[in-house]
Parts: C-alpha cells; structure tokens; sequence
C-alpha cells in the first residue's frame, strides 16, 4: 500500500507554496506582472476564492494566455502584422482551460461552520 502525500508545513514550503510569490524569480512590479495579477485574482475570485491546487494551475496558465492575448491584440491595434493561426490556437486554449475551471461565477461559500456557530450562539446581541 503506497504512503499518502503529506502537506508540508508552511516553513518547508516554496515562496510559490505559501502565496508569498505567483511565479518564480519574476519582478512584481512590471505592468506585465500586475496584470498577471489582477486577472490571476479575478479568477480566483471568480471560482469562489479557495481553488484547488489544479484549478490554481489552471488560473495561473489562463493569465498567463490572457495577457499573451492582450498584448497581440495591442499589436494589431497599432497597425502590426499578427500571425491569426498562433492567435487562434491561443484563444481556443485560453477558452478550454477557462471552460475547465468554470465560465460562471461562483458564490463564495460564507456559511459558518459548527465552531463559529457555537460560539456566537452564547454572545449578546
């Protein structure tokens, strides 16, 4: 019988693992960088604010298409040559890896749980 997977606690964790860091090695502060961020959180937002690691995954390479995206339209705006075909394939995976995290938006989930119910059931109102 094979061993379960453990979670590493927060201090054995990459700067990636505990939230510190969207990607590695990468200036925070480039207009590229935050719009990375601004869509990576927006889908987050959008999945209901607690993904699962895949969905996180997901998230992240449909910013990453989305922003790949912006910037060829940016170049066809301007008068610039674009290839359609790369384009296309961009779009049409931006597309799948959206459809697999979810197109709507999704309530996040703020029912209390037993513990919190507990304790504010004895407060004073």
């Amino acid at each position: 019988m094979a061993k379960a997977a453990s979670i590493p606690k927060p201090q054995g964790r990459s700067r990636i693992g505990n939230g510190k860091d969207l990607l590695p090695g990468v200036n925070g502060r480039s207009a590229t960088m935050r719009r990375y961020r601004e869509i990576y959180a927006q889908l987050v937002r959008d999945m209901g604010g607690d993904p699962s690691e895949a969905k996180s995954i997901i998230a992240k390479r449909s910013a990453t298409l989305a922003i790949w995206c912006e910037e060829v339209e940016a170049t066809m705006a301007n008068g610039g040559d674009i290839d359609i075909g790369e384009f296309t394939t961009a779009t049409n995976a931006l597309r799948r890896l959206l459809a697999d995290i979810g197109l709507e938006r999704r309530a996040r989930d703020i029912t209390p749980t037993l513990d919190a119910y507990l304790r504010n059931a004895g407060a004073p109102a």
